[in-house]
């Protein structure tokens, strides 16, 4: 098991940062008859869905944690079937409807009317004060179809007494702001180099290894404050010895990235950007997020740039970074973005020239 996943911690009391959430989820979960329906929201590798795992112990008990992995097979009213993995408790069921499509407005109607029609009899038992209601995860709800979106608002409203939803995303423009407002909003904000050097300190110690405080401020700087991140860059670099001068590793796709960069800044022509649009192609195949592409892509473009073209090449790409989140199709804008690079740098190179 990955470092990341056996020193999860599995109760509020033991979450090491972000104090103020701990203290919410604390007052919610000791006061369960009054939680409303949440949303949590935040960079990814914040500790989103460590909090909500935490709340559930907190709520259920140790039974939260025994989990088991569903799949279930939905049909449309066109007769056509959907399949969906879905993580399932006594207590909670946690889905990713994004992952079925334009069909992913049955899913979340059919799972919460069926999860919302059966009472929380193991509670109902318990001598311990313990929620009564059961509660849907879902996760990446910003993935969610408008349709979706609209269902999901109207099944919120009418399962309110037996059923508790926890939406969870990175951003929350794309979610309906008649789902949002029926929630309450918890935002998790990524963790500070301190407080991820101090993790990784701590996760270094259980395992037993002795973790300098140069590297953990190194592995904190590298990571772009994703904790997650942090803690298997750490596990990588255990395997030959921590030591002071050993250097961070580097992901393939973020070498990748770094070339088109050079690449790009290289030569700037209608060839270039037709490579560049295949490369990036690859990228988003293999599953790296595009507002992950941009974002590197910008750093590692920034590295080498004149002061006085920074600004221009950060407010293009913040501009094209909205696009990515309110658009479908992520490769366009990316190649956007790259083709205004282009055509900035060609006009910055001319007017230098023209100088002279």
């Amino acid at each position: 098991m990955l470092w990341v996943d056996e020193y999860r911690p599995t109760k509020l009391e033991d979450l090491s940062y972000h104090s103020d959430i701990t203290d919410r989820l604390q007052a919610l979960a000791q006061n369960p008859d009054s939680m409303p329906h949440l949303f949590f929201y935040g960079p990814s590798g914040a500790g989103k869905k460590t909090r909500i795992n935490c709340l559930l112990e907190a709520l259920y008990g140790p039974g939260a944690r025994k989990l088991k992995l569903d799949q279930r097979t939905f049909t449309t009213p066109t007769n056509k079937t959907v399949q969906i993995n879905m993580v399932t408790s006594s207590y909670h069921i946690e889905i990713s409807p994004g992952d079925a499509g334009l069909n992913d407005r049955f899913v979340v109607q059919d799972i919460i009317k069926e999860i919302a029609s059966n009472q929380n009899i193991s509670a109902m038992s318990s001598t311990k004060k313990t929620a009564l209601f059961k509660t849907v995860v879902l996760v990446e709800v910003d993935r969610l179809s408008r349709q979706a979106q609209a269902a999901l608002r109207r099944t919120m409203e009418k399962y309110a007494k037996t059923c508790r939803l926890i939406l969870c995303c990175d951003s929350m423009s794309k979610v309906m702001e008649p789902v949002r407002s029926r929630c309450l909003g918890i935002r998790v904000p990524a963790p500070t180099h301190i407080e991820i050097s101090n993790v990784l300190i701590k996760t270094a110690r259980r395992t037993e290894h002795t973790l300098p405080e140069e590297v953990a401020s190194n592995i904190a700087r590298s990571c772009d404050r994703n904790l997650r991140r942090a803690i298997l860059m750490l596990e990588a670099m255990s395997t030959q010895g921590l030591t002071k001068d050993q250097p961070v590793p580097v992901t393939d796709w973020e070498l990748y990235i770094r070339q088109i960069a050079i690449d790009i800044t290289k030569e700037q022509s209608p060839q270039r950007l037709a490579a560049t649009r295949e490369k990036m192609y690859e990228l988003l195949v293999n599953c790296i997020p595009p507002t992950i592409v941009l974002k590197t892509l910008v750093r590692e473009l920034l590295r080498n740039l004149d002061d006085t073209l920074k600004p221009s090449v950060v407010e293009w790409a913040a501009f094209y970074e909205h696009r990515i989140a309110m658009g479908s199709k992520e490769i366009f804008h990316l190649e956007a973005f790259v083709a205004k690079y282009m055509a900035l740098y060609k006009k910055y190179l001319n007017d230098l020239f023209d100088d002279f």
